[in-house]
């Protein structure tokens, strides 16, 4: 089989190429796995993805599992802890913000029946696979995440802007950004 990957993967880096070649891209329809994006790609905000990847299983400990019933009811004491936890990006503003947006994501939940139906009506269910020659032709953000970034703002999320539900899109799938010599574009594109 042809493994050519993204330009992007750092080949020497098993952590980030296991990312690449059984996560990033692959539709996620689980909402607490989207939930676990969610986060995380809020937490990455102004750093590298790299750094938020070697410290995931960290987050999944610190943040219940991203059980968002549980961080809806986080207190000052638990973010207190958080903020102590050297595990973790100790961010005071997106500590909050998590909390915020579990209450938000929950209201999506009770409001569409779940956070998925909610997030992939604006592809109809499925994603958009797109035709990159080459990582340069990747945009940072859309008119999609625009859209998106738009009604999670409505809806009281904070740390989504519309680079940030971009990098959402392309890591849950919802996006096929694997450049077309990749080949995970071939699998996930059912090429």
């Amino acid at each position: 089989m042809d493994n050519k990957r993204c330009e992007w993967v750092p080949l020497k880096d098993e952590l980030y190429v296991a990312y690449h070649d059984t996560e990033w891209g692959v539709p996620v329809y689980d909402d607490q796995k989207l939930f676990e994006f969610l986060i995380l790609e809020g937490f990455q905000a102004g750093l590298s993805w790299r750094t938020v990847l070697y410290k995931r299983e960290n987050f999944r400990q610190a943040f219940d599992y991203f059980d968002p019933q549980k961080i809806a009811r986080y207190d000052q004491e638990k973010v207190k802890e958080l903020m102590e936890n050297a595990g973790i990006i100790r961010n005071r503003l997106k500590i909050e913000a998590s909390i915020g947006n579990a209450r938000s994501f929950l209201q999506i939940q009770e409001q569409y029946g779940s956070f998925s139906d909610f997030i992939w009506r604006f592809t109809d269910g499925k994603p958009i696979v797109n035709h990159w020659r080459s990582i340069e032709e990747i945009p940072a953000r859309t008119e999609l995440s625009d859209l998106i970034s738009k009604e999670l703002k409505k809806l009281g999320f904070r740390f989504v802007g519309s680079t940030i539900i971009y990098a959402h899109l392309q890591a849950t799938g919802m996006v096929n950004d694997h450049v077309v010599h990749c080949f995970r574009h071939r699998q996930l594109a059912g090429e």
